[in-house]
């Protein structure tokens, strides 16, 4: 076997084999229900870690887990490797597990946490399903955040200054543009719509650092990175969210390095037309952007779902290296997405690819790939390679010890708790509260203009001094290390929007 490609599967005329150096070119892994996509998809996973590449692999049904453990000598294993001329031998691959849904529940994997800082305003309002105008309030929200020196963490955070905001409504439209408390008391409905649907563990630190997805496991392989999608399949927003921040993320962070021998890195997502449903037009766009220009970076996208027209037609153009597995024509519908999936494929002189798409059985597929030129070869009928680990979900006993073994498990496994700008903020109102002079005197002005105006307002006798002062008193508004820290750095969709 080549070890500058990726060995796919066996056609007609031979092996079918991806170079390493196109493997960034992005691609799509898609077919029906059953067809064996999600095969395909682990075996792409495996080699490519085997050559060095580290992986990010979405898990939505659980099926994937078995990539961290020997294969099974299956009839329909060994007679594919026995076709392509080639020896199985089981075998495990270095995988570290990942859920965002974890929380202080670590049984699933690593808890994936993101500061709403990090995610932005932009990605938030997704989120948050906020309409333009709710979506530039929150903006404002965070500008607000920016300009006081407070770092958001969690949704508490995000509370303590909405409530500020309120309080300080008519200062802070005065300075940045009418700031509704209707449209404020929305989002903080739509705040607790998000933690009853359990997505309040989603938010605080340690937050992930996207620099950790790069790392190779000892041997030089690289690590896989499986993220438990099992029930963030339910949330498609977030689930879209998580995935597009990391994007971003790796976007925004890593160099140009053009094609490398080896890809730094590959995203595989699986279910990818929950990325795609209901997205707003200007956040289509950053992600087409993205997906452009990634590539670049040493960072290849793979996208798996059942139709080639589940992913929009700008992204799609970017996706050089196609797996179609069959597709039935049992409606009307059904056979246009059959010609629909072949003419986004490159012709093969020799069969039709529009009758061959229903003809193929489980595990075979229509490859096109680049070649060495960057040029996509003609589609083939290909017999895909089983990978050579399992091919099925772990035991609990098999996910704990991955756990526990990851090299990661220090760093993310306990939540961190920073102290809270909230409660600098009641210290301020309290010292200044305790320390104001008798007889109508004024109070000595706080450091920064609103923080300051409002507790002038509470030591002058506000009705609402005592609800602001339990408000900030509760709520967590974090500070930033440094002053230089003090600019939020989200390097993400809300980050790109300034480009």
């Amino acid at each position: 076997m080549n070890t500058s490609f990726l060995y796919l599967g066996t056609a007609a005329t031979g092996a079918v084999e991806l170079p390493l150096t196109r493997a960034n070119r992005h691609g799509l892994i898609a077919g029906a229900t059953g067809t064996g996509k999600t095969v395909s998809l682990h075996a792409m996973a495996e080699q490519l870690a085997k050559q060095g590449c580290c992986v990010f692999v979405t898990d939505v049904k659980g099926d994937l887990a078995g990539i961290s453990q020997p294969g099974d000598a299956k009839e329909w294993i060994t007679k594919r490797y026995t076709e392509a001329n080639l020896t199985y031998t089981p075998a495990a691959n270095a995988v570290v597990p990942w859920d965002v849904f974890g929380g202080a529940d670590t049984s699933r994997g690593h808890p994936i946490r993101l500061t709403l800082s990090d995610l932005g305003p932009q990605l938030l309002a997704r989120l948050l399903d906020l309409n333009d105008t709710q979506t530039g309030v929150l903006q404002v929200v965070f500008q607000v955040a920016d300009d006081e020196g407070l770092l958001l963490l969690d949704l508490p955070d995000l509370r303590a200054l909405l409530a500020f905001t309120s309080e300080q409504s008519k200062a802070i439209s005065a300075k940045y543009g009418n700031v509704a408390p209707a449209t404020l008391a929305t989002i903080q409905r739509a705040l607790l719509a998000l933690e009853q649907d359990g997505l309040s563990t989603v938010f605080g630190e340690p937050s992930l650092q996207v620099a950790d997805l790069l790392q190779r496991a000892p041997n030089g392989q690289g690590i896989i990175h499986l993220l438990d999608a099992t029930t963030l399949i339910n949330q498609p927003r977030a689930y879209a969210t998580v995935l597009l921040f990391i994007l971003s993320e790796l976007y925004e962070q890593l160099p140009e390095v053009g094609d490398l021998p080896v890809p730094k890195l590959a995203l595989m997502f699986d279910e990818a037309h929950l990325l795609f449903a209901d997205a707003p037009k200007p956040l289509l766009e950053k992600l087409e952007q993205v997906v452009r220009l990634i590539r670049s970076k040493g960072v290849g996208v793979y996208f798996c779902t059942q139709q080639p027209s589940d992913v929009p037609d700008s992204v799609l153009a970017q996706l050089g290296n196609r797996i179609q597995h069959a597709l039935r024509a049992a409606t009307p519908q059904g056979k246009k997405d059959i010609t629909i999936a072949a003419r986004t494929m490159a012709p093969n002189p020799s069969f039709k690819t529009e009758d061959a798409l229903p003809a193929l059985g489980v595990g075979e597929a229509l490859v096109s790939v680049l070649d060495g030129k960057g040029i996509p070869t003609p589609v083939q009928k290909t017999a895909m390679l089983p990978p050579a680990s399992r091919v099925g979900p772990i035991t609990a006993q098999e996910r704990q010890s991955l756990i526990n073994q990851s090299p990661f498990q220090m760093k993310y496994s306990q939540a961190q708790n920073r102290e809270s700008a909230a409660e600098i903020l009641a210290a301020r109102i309290e010292k200044m509260a305790s320390g104001a002079p008798q007889g109508g005197a004024q109070p000595a002005k706080a450091e920064g203009s609103l923080l300051g105006g409002m507790a002038k307002d509470m030591l002058l006798g506000s009705g609402r001094r005592q609800g602001l002062i339990e408000t900030a008193a509760k709520q967590v508004v974090r500070t930033a290390a440094s002053q230089a820290g003090r600019a939020l750095l989200r390097g993400i969709m809300g980050g790109l929007l300034k480009r």
